[in-house]
């Protein structure tokens, strides 16, 4: 691990404190004050205050909390319903393999973005409606690497063997192809974290997520575009912890790969 990607572990490591203090953070995250409206950063406020007074540090932290919760829900319903999906498609072949690649390519051939602002502009906002519109759109292209990846390793030695000692088609699975997949799949997982992160945010900046008063990045940063004359610090500030989260898993998911790829050669 370089220092770059040290440096990215410490910025995620951070958030993920901030985030688990984000319920006893002083002052709370909704407390308005309407005296200290679109107050700039100073020693007592660090990231200065919104346009109704509330205090953004306290916001930035609740809004980590939501994020990277909500990445972290997403993310495991992916990978769970992709890796079923592609290990089936994989394994079995003939019919099966060509109507699950077929859906696969379905739901690939629509931009991620835009079909996730469809579902959940159908589905209306909220936090729930967002989950099940990230990872509608989300296991297509992990389904395809677990697809891939199976077809591999069912080509493998000890696989042949077990199959042909009379070793169940799910034992053999479970035990011999699930294992060798957990490379590959925590490299997707953590590249599929910071999309999630970044759907989120995109999601709520268009009024189709997380609504207020729950603190978002996203809003966070569509309420400061009204003052971004005479406060940046309203879209300066959720932008920078956006983009910060957003680069650190991206850094620590390369070091994942990096790793993986010797052992796999």
């Amino acid at each position: 691990m370089n220092r770059g990607q040290r440096v990215a572990a410490l910025i995620l490591v951070g958030w993920c404190v901030v985030a688990l203090a984000a319920s006893v953070w002083p002052p709370p995250a909704n407390q308005i004050e309407l005296r200290a409206i679109l107050a700039p950063p100073t020693l007592a406020t660090l990231a200065g205050r919104d346009d109704l007074g509330r205090d953004q540090l306290a916001r930035l932290a609740a809004g980590a909390r939501l994020s990277l919760t909500l990445a972290v829900i997403v993310v495991a319903l992916t990978t769970a319903s992709a890796t079923v999906i592609g290990v089936v498609a994989g394994w079995c072949g003939s019919w099966v393999d060509i109507l699950l690649v077929r859906l696969i390519d379905i739901v690939l051939a629509f931009p991620g973005i835009l079909l996730a602002i469809a579902l959940a502009g159908v589905l209306g906002p909220g936090i729930g409606n967002v989950v099940l519109a990230l990872t509608a759109v989300g296991w297509a292209g992990v389904a395809r690497l677990v697809r891939a990846q199976t077809r591999s390793l069912r080509q493998r030695d000890h696989v042949q063997v077990a199959h042909a000692l009379g070793v169940s088609a799910p034992r053999v699975m479970l035990r011999h192809v699930l294992p060798l997949l957990a490379g590959p799949l925590l490299v997707e997982m953590t590249f599929a974290a910071a999309g999630v992160i970044v759907a989120e945010a995109g999601l709520s900046f268009l009024g189709l997520g997380v609504q207020p008063p729950t603190p978002s990045w996203g809003s966070m940063i569509r309420d400061g575009t009204r003052y971004l004359l005479v406060a940046p610090h309203m879209v300066l500030v959720p932008g920078i912890a956006l983009a910060s989260v957003v680069v650190a898993i991206n850094l620590l998911g390369d070091h994942l790969r990096d790793r993986w790829q010797p052992l796999r050669r």
